[in-house]
């Protein structure tokens, strides 16, 4: 089935078990968004498009989906390009100050870009779409210092909320479309519905055994955890944290121990350490091929299906699956 087909929702084949999204979906958009700052006179700004610039291409895509014709997003990260390194350049910063509003993922996902987001909110809303996220959703791993895992995009079930989000603060800057963004929000959260759904019947035909997903740095750890895989990054969550070589030597032992078939290279970490593994893993005697590359932090070019959120995902599912099925050959 096409990636485009596939995104489509079919409210006839869902079950109850995801008719939690549809719920959330029904709460009404209420005021007041979790933006950096208070106290702030918003505008009204009903009588013309919204100039939104968004961090990161997923915040982007979701400002996009959910403002449609109202909003023109402008995204200062591109793809391939690491938010957890990103430092904004004197053009980056006048792209934040033009902007009716600032969106972002928030939970120290942005790095360094953190402080001018909170400077800057003095002068125009900000506003965070991960931080809307209830706090016992959240993973906390403990190598990233009581801080939350960031990469709240890869459980749908968990975007959803980020989507309210969203609707939420376009709301509050253009109250008098409050129906189109009730609208354009229970909409996307049915596509989500319809993307966790089919990701969901995907993994499950991933042998017990082969269920570990091997990538360079631990961007993936929610998709593991609603999905059932074994989440396993050679750089921790963030990707400021390098590698050694007894991190290669474990997670070689570990592929050849499960007899896992494929480990993955991502579009914003460079290669090489996965490529050590590989090396790694062959030295004992076990063959394990580069799956495919997935997306972690970026979206991928405009004008693709990668350049989506929902068209992400589902290469992620897609290739993430063939490879540790062990259905692919490099």
């Amino acid at each position: 089935m096409a990636a485009a087909a596939r995104a489509q929702p079919n409210q006839a084949s869902l079950s109850t078990r995801w008719r939690p999204l549809l719920a959330l979906a029904a709460v009404p958009i209420l005021s007041g968004c979790g933006r950096i700052g208070t106290g702030q006179e918003l505008p009204d700004l009903g009588d013309r498009t919204i100039q939104v610039t968004a961090t990161t291409g997923q915040v982007a895509d979701l400002a996009r989906e959910v403002g449609e014709s109202r909003v023109e997003v402008t995204a200062l990260m591109g793809p391939g390009v690491d938010p957890h390194l990103f430092k904004a350049s004197e053009r980056n910063v006048e792209e934040l100050i033009d902007s009716d509003a600032i969106a972002y993922n928030g939970l120290h996902l942005e790095g360094k870009l953190g402080e001018l987001l909170e400077r800057l909110s003095a002068r125009r809303p900000v506003f965070s779409v991960g931080e809307a996220i209830p706090e016992n959703f959240l993973m906390s791993p403990a190598e990233f210092e009581g801080n939350p895992d960031p990469h709240v995009w890869f459980d749908p079930t968990m975007w959803a909320y980020a989507a309210r989000a969203m609707g939420n603060a376009l709301t509050s800057l253009d109250p008098s479309h409050r129906e189109h963004y009730v609208e354009t929000v229970s909409a996307y959260a049915q596509e989500l519905e319809e993307l966790d759904r089919y990701a969901g019947e995907q993994f499950a035909a991933i042998p017990d055994q082969q269920r570990v997903l091997v990538t360079a740095h631990d961007a993936f750890g929610y998709l593991g955890r609603r999905y059932g895989l074994e989440v396993v990054g050679l750089q921790g969550i963030s990707t400021s944290t390098e590698a050694g070589i007894r991190d290669v030597q474990r997670i070689a032992d570990l592929l050849v121990e499960r007899r896992v078939p494929s480990i993955f290279v991502e579009t914003s970490v460079p290669r090489r350490t996965i490529e050590a593994v590989q090396v790694a893993t062959a030295d004992r005697g076990w063959d394990v091929t580069i799956g495919g590359e997935l997306f972690s932090d970026a979206l991928g070019d405009s004008g693709t299906p990668e350049g989506t959120y929902l068209g992400m995902f589902l290469h992620n599912v897609d290739t993430i699956v063939t490879g540790l099925r062990g259905d692919n050959s490099e």
